[in-house]
């Protein structure tokens, strides 16, 4: 069984082994973040919001995050993530900053309004 916990106690969320069968061993690649539809009808982005709406640059006041990033290691150990890249596909529709530091861990900031005047 796969899960997303919150903190020491809070399951979130759960998925079964069976939906992971190339996963028995090992996984080559996780992603944290967030994700949108666009279809770009009349030829214009589209006005969904990832995460609260804004931009990464808000940070804990305004932008979603997520932190203290962890993965399962080969002996069932929550451990750091090792080397963490990122991706914005549209930065001026969304985007996101990475960072870490001793209280957080890993962790990221990200979201965006969609459209607005720099992102038409």
């Amino acid at each position: 069984m796969w899960w997303l916990q919150h903190g020491n106690d809070d399951v979130i969320g759960y998925w079964p082994a069976s939906l992971f069968k190339d996963l028995a061993d090992s996984a080559s690649l996780i992603e944290w973040g967030g994700e949108i539809i666009n279809n770009a009808q009349g030829g214009q982005h589209t006005t969904t919001q990832m995460g609260s709406g804004h931009f990464a640059e808000e940070q804990a006041g305004g932008a979603s995050y997520f932190k203290n990033l962890q993965v399962v290691d080969q002996s069932n150990t929550l451990v750091p993530p090792g080397d963490i890249t990122s991706t914005a596909q549209k930065p001026n529709c969304y985007n996101i900053i990475l960072a870490k530091n001793d209280d957080a861990g890993d962790f990221f900031f990200y979201g965006g309004p969609g459209r607005n005047p720099n992102c038409p």
